[in-house]
């Protein structure tokens, strides 16, 4: 099995040769950038398991290159950045960002983070009884495949923790699950995950689960947090 490809965009040269070996000797493959024009030639050279992307770049900064990135491919995205403001991790989870560590860090607690979010979007990753699939109001979760299909049978992309937080509802189907507790049962691993980073998600999964002018069975229990307010069955 060939090692998972991370894809470092940092522009600064020690940080960047510092981040490439601590990854290559914990088992990882890494294709480094400095810029954005790097980071399109880097990212077309091959298939990508993890973008770690720098927010403050010379030129296109690291949260325009998201929403392009975005625009084009799900894969997983770690923002780094030496401003640890919640703006900052709330607009990159508004924009699908996966999680998001503040510098300076360890190489440990890094390394620790990017196998957390490659181990959220692994293929293999079971819930609840271990059923492949579940079906709520109309939509069908497929767990090995992480998929959500729509009522009609479309395919809506998800980012791994808008996957997670929504596997986390459909484990516990009408039960209030207050917003420390969905941090827990999703394994966000946001950086110093806010209440307001678990209401960004929320939000972002009910405009998916919201088609063809349905309401989305996520509900909010005021001061208490959120309720998937439908029957779930699997199989």
């Amino acid at each position: 099995m060939s090692a998972p490809m991370i894809l470092l965009v940092e522009d600064d040269p020690g940080l960047r040769t510092l981040v490439s070996r601590a990854l290559q000797g914990n088992g990882f493959a890494v294709r480094p950038a400095a810029s954005a024009p790097e980071m399109w030639i880097a990212f077309e050279a091959g298939p990508v398991d993890l973008v770690l992307l720098d927010i403050m770049l010379p030129g296109t900064n690291g949260i325009d290159l998201c929403r392009q990135l975005r625009q084009r491919s799900d894969v997983p995205i770690i923002f780094a950045s030496a401003r640890n403001d919640e703006t900052d991790r709330v607009v990159g989870l508004e924009l699908g960002a996966d999680d998001y560590i503040a510098k300076p860090f360890s190489t440990r607690e890094l390394v620790a983070r990017v196998r957390a979010v490659l181990r959220r979007g692994g293929l293999d990753r079971r819930h609840g009884d271990g059923t492949a699939k579940a079906r709520f109001a109309g939509w069908t979760v497929d767990f090995p495949r992480r998929e959500l299909l729509s009522p009609s049978g479309a395919v809506i992309e998800l980012t791994g923790a808008e996957f997670d937080l929504l596997a986390s509802f459909i484990d516990n189907p009408q039960r209030v699950l207050g917003r420390e507790r969905l941090i827990e049962l999703s394994r966000t691993r946001l950086a110093d995950a806010s209440d307001r980073s678990i209401d960004v998600l929320v939000s972002r999964l009910r405009r998916k689960l919201s088609v063809d002018g349905a309401t989305a069975p996520i509900v909010t229990v005021r001061g208490a947090g959120y309720m998937l307010n439908v029957e779930v069955a699997r199989s």
